[in-house]
């Protein structure tokens, strides 16, 4: 883990919400592995007093990478703001991320809803060359469709479920993931996105016997594990809880206690 400035390159708005800022640190795309988050401090004063989570959504070469984040509130809206050349806080790479199945005969399954697309293109970025992928890309309406080129261009294939069915099937994300044949083939599931859809699909990957492994979405303070505020319940023979930010954001579906 690395507490160090980094130098923003671009903060390109990409759609009604949405940005991805470009950064420069070369220490950091060797450190970065998919799942992995970044907490930055998004002001140079102590207003917002906290740091933000970003997941890493791509490495653009040896010394460059990417974010993609939605302006949902105060500290979203002034790294929004932020322009080329200046330079922003930044601890990480930090947390467990996503393992590639060992077995070459699987197909990965990825599954991310709004924003939750962006750490999972990484992961495409890694396994595109060792593994077939499919993406399932879902949102409320198209405007909430994000990366589908940039997937596209790996090679990999890609469906698209809208809520409104403004673009693509008209439903849940997890209806694409139904309509796949499971049956047929060994399916590794990587999932992104609201909690209702990481529960639809980890109940899915449970009743058909799937390994699935989700990035959960957290409130965090420290980011490192010391102040126990974005703990989530998992299975055991007593009430246990685990943290976000160290022993995930990435854990196993079927380790989650799905309340």
């Amino acid at each position: 883990m690395l507490q160090t400035k980094i130098k923003i390159l671009a903060n390109e708005k990409i759609a009604p919400e949405y940005y991805k800022m470009a950064f420069e640190s070369a220490m950091i795309v060797k450190l970065a592995t998919p799942g992995q988050f970044l907490h930055i401090k998004v002001s140079n004063g102590s207003e917002p007093l906290l740091r933000r989570p970003f997941g890493l959504h791509s490495i653009k070469n040896m010394d460059g990478f990417e974010i993609l984040y939605r302006v949902v509130g105060k500290g979203t809206a002034l790294l929004s703001e932020k322009k080329a050349g200046e330079e922003l806080d930044v601890l990480g790479p930090l947390g467990n991320g996503f393992n590639i199945p060992a077995a070459e005969k699987e197909t990965m399954v990825l599954i991310g809803g709004g924003a939750g697309i962006a750490p999972l293109f990484f992961l495409a970025q890694k396994a595109h060359n060792l593994r077939q992928i499919i993406v399932l890309i879902g949102g409320k309406t198209k405007d909430q469709i994000l990366c589908e080129e940039e997937f596209k261009k790996l090679g990999v294939e890609v469906k698209i479920a809208t809520e409104d069915g403004s673009y693509g099937h008209k439903g849940l994300v997890s209806d694409l993931l139904n309509a796949l044949p499971h049956t047929q083939e060994r399916l590794s599931i990587f999932a992104c996105g609201p909690l209702l859809m990481e529960k639809e699909i980890a109940k899915f990957s449970c009743e058909h016997n799937l390994p699935c492994q989700v990035s959960l979405e957290s409130r965090m303070a420290c980011g490192v594990g010391a102040c126990l505020g974005c703990t989530v319940k998992v299975k055991g023979e007593s009430p246990t809880y685990k943290r976000v930010c160290v022993e995930g954001p990435v854990f196993e579906a079927k380790e989650i206690v799905w309340e």
